[in-house]
C-alpha cells in the first residue's frame, strides 16, 4: 500500500505495461527491472500523461525511449498496459491489483480504468483493507469510494480499530483520523435529525388522518357515532381508517358526556377541542361544513386581533401539507353532501351516539 501511494507522489515514476508487439518503439521499465515493449501511438492515445512523457525526450533530442513506472508490482504494470490496449480488465486481475490499478489510472489520467477500479474496489472493500482503500480514495479523488469506505468504517469501527491499517493511520495521518471521527459525529446528528423529522411527519399524518375521520364521522357516520339526523340502521360499518376512527369515536363519546369539559379540567376534552379547532383552521367551506363548531371557531379567530399564534399556524401548515401528500397516494373518500349541522345546537349534540 505504501508503495502504491508513492506512485501518486511522482508522476514521472509510475506505471506502464503492455503486451510485446513487433511495432514496439518504447519500453516501460518496472520496479523489478522488467522491460515491457509498447507502441507509442497506443500509449499516447490512451493517456495524455504518457504522451507527455514520451514526447519529452524528443523535445530535448534524446534517444531515451523508456518510461519508468515504479512503486507497484510488475504484474500490476503489465495489467495496466494490457488495459490501455484492450480496455478490458478481468475480475481476477481486479481482485489482485485493484488498488495499484486505481493509483495508476489516476496518475496517468485513464478515466475508464479509474471508474472500473472505483466500482471494483467498492464491491471488495472489507474491514481489513478499508483504511488502505480510504487513503487511496482520498489521494485519487474518488469521492464515491471514499464515502463507501467511511460508511463501512463507521459501522464497524471497533473491528477496524484492531487492524494494522488503523494503527498506521493513527501514527502517520491523524488529520484523516479526525476527518473520519467528524464524519461519524455528523452522520449521527443527521440520523437524529432524520428520526425527529420522521416522527414529526408521522404526527402530522396522524392529525391529517384524524381530520379525515372527523369529517367522515360528521358526514357519513361510522359504527357507533354519526350525525344526529342519520338513521341508525343506515349507518355504515367500519371504514378503511377504523383504527384512527375508533379512537376518535371514543373521544367524542367521552366529550359528549364529560361534566368537567366546561371548566377545562379534562385533558381528553381539551384534546377534542384542539381537534375541532384544527379542523376549523384547515376547513375552506365553514358555512357548508358539517363538523360541529367549525364556523364558530372561524368567527372567533377573525374577531381576535392577533389571531392564532405562530406555533399554531405552523402546525396548521404542516397538517395541510401532510393532507395534500396523503391525497396523492390514497383514493379520496366519497362523501355525502347532506347538511347535518343544527344551527340551534352547534355543539357536540349534532352527533348520534
Amino acid at each position: 500500500m505504501k508503495e502504491t501511494l508513492a506512485v501518486i507522489g511522482d508522476v514521472q515514476t509510475a506505471e506502464g505495461e503492455m503486451q510485446p508487439t513487433e511495432a514496439a518503439d518504447v519500453h516501460i521499465i518496472t520496479s523489478g527491472g522488467v522491460r515491457i515493449p509498447a507502441d507509442f501511438s497506443v500509449l499516447a492515445s490512451a493517456s495524455p500523461v504518457l504522451e507527455s512523457i514520451i514526447d519529452r525526450p524528443r523535445k530535448h533530442r534524446s534517444s531515451d525511449k523508456s518510461i519508468p513506472i515504479l512503486g507497484v508490482p510488475c504484474d500490476a504494470v503489465s495489467v495496466f498496459v494490457q488495459f490501455l490496449y484492450s480496455s478490458k480488465c478481468s475480475e481476477e486481475q481486479m481482485e489482485k491489483y485493484g488498488i495499484h490499478l486505481l493509483a495508476l489510472s489516476h496518475v496517468y489520467l485513464v478515466p475508464q480504468l479509474k471508474q472500473r477500479c472505483i466500482k471494483g474496489l467498492a464491491e471488495r472493500v472489507t474491514v481489513e483493507n478499508v483504511v488502505d482503500v480510504l487513503q487511496l480514495a482520498r489521494l485519487c479523488d474518488a469521492p464515491d469510494l471514499y464515502l463507501r469506505c467511511v460508511k463501512l468504517l463507521s459501522s464497524n469501527l471497533k473491528a477496524v480499530e484492531q487492524t494494522e491499517g488503523w494503527k498506521f493511520l493513527q501514527n502517520h495521518d491523524p488529520w484523516l483520523e479526525l476527518d473520519i471521527l467528524q464524519f461519524m459525529d455528523e452522520a449521527e446528528l443527521r440520523k437524529k435529525r432524520n428520526r425527529k423529522h420522521r416522527e414529526e411527519q408521522s404526527l402530522y399524518l396522524q392529525l391529517s388522518e384524524a381530520m379525515d375521520c372527523l369529517e367522515h364521522i360528521c358526514t357519513e357516520g361510522c359504527t357507533s357515532v354519526g350525525p344526529c339526523d342519520m338513521v341508525p340502521g343506515k349507518n355504515k360499518g367500519p371504514c378503511s381508517k377504523f383504527s384512527t376512527c375508533q379512537g376518535l369515536q371514543l373521544l367524542i363519546k367521552h366529550f359528549a358526556t364529560c361534566k368537567r369539559r366546561v371548566n377545562g379540567g379534562c385533558l381528553r376534552c381539551k384534546r377534542m377541542w384542539q381537534l375541532l379547532r384544527l379542523h376549523s383552521s384547515i376547513c375552506e367551506q365553514p358555512d357548508e361544513c358539517k363538523v360541529p363548531l367549525c364556523r364558530q371557531f372561524k368567527l372567533k379567530v377573525q374577531q381576535e386581533k392577533k389571531g392564532a399564534d405562530a406555533r399554531w399556524k405552523l402546525l396548521v401548515r404542516k397538517v395541510i401539507s401532510a393532507k395534500a401528500l396523503s391525497s396523492l397516494t390514497l383514493p379520496k373518500r366519497k362523501r355525502e353532501e347532506e347538511p347535518i349541522m343544527n344551527p340551534s345546537h352547534p355543539g357536540m349534540r349534532t352527533f348520534r351516539l
